[in-house]
């Protein structure tokens, strides 16, 4: 727990990222046998790409820097509830551990997809989840 901590706030630092670029501020990062092997953040408004969410990119520098697809041994912190899509991918991956911040009640995988995830992946929530929240109400707050 005390270390899902500190991965965490790691994402959110990539959220905080995002935030000021003015993305969605969802961060993420994957770590590899006690090691960070990818930060991303959502990169849609930048890269004009509606699939380039912090998972998304987080999984494709993770593989390119692991030199494979799978993502076996790794753990995926980011800072909401991956969606539909994300799940997919992370699904595919065969990401080990997923451990995110806040649920997402209108596009979180867990509602719409449940069994998206590869079926020995682990989940966990709620790590941060106050900290995780109050940077998305912030933020679309201030859009409205």
């Amino acid at each position: 727990m005390e270390g899902d901590i500190i991965y965490m706030k790691q994402a959110l630092a990539e959220a905080v990222e995002a935030y000021k670029q003015g993305e969605v501020p969802i961060g993420a990062i994957i770590v590899c046998r006690d090691k960070i092997i990818a930060k991303s953040h959502n990169l849609t408004e930048l890269l004009h790409d509606v699939t380039a969410h912090a998972e998304m990119q987080a999984i494709t520098s993770a593989a390119e820097h692991l030199g494979g697809k799978y993502l076996s041994d790794c753990t995926l912190y980011v800072t909401v509830e991956p969606c539909v899509m994300c799940a997919g991918a992370l699904g595919w991956s065969q990401i080990s551990r997923i451990v995110y911040g806040c649920a997402d009640d209108k596009r979180g995988y867990s509602r719409f997809a449940p069994q998206a995830l590869h079926p020995r992946t682990q989940v966990s929530s709620g790590i941060l989840a106050d900290e995780c929240t109050e940077l998305m109400q912030r933020f679309f707050r201030e859009r409205r």
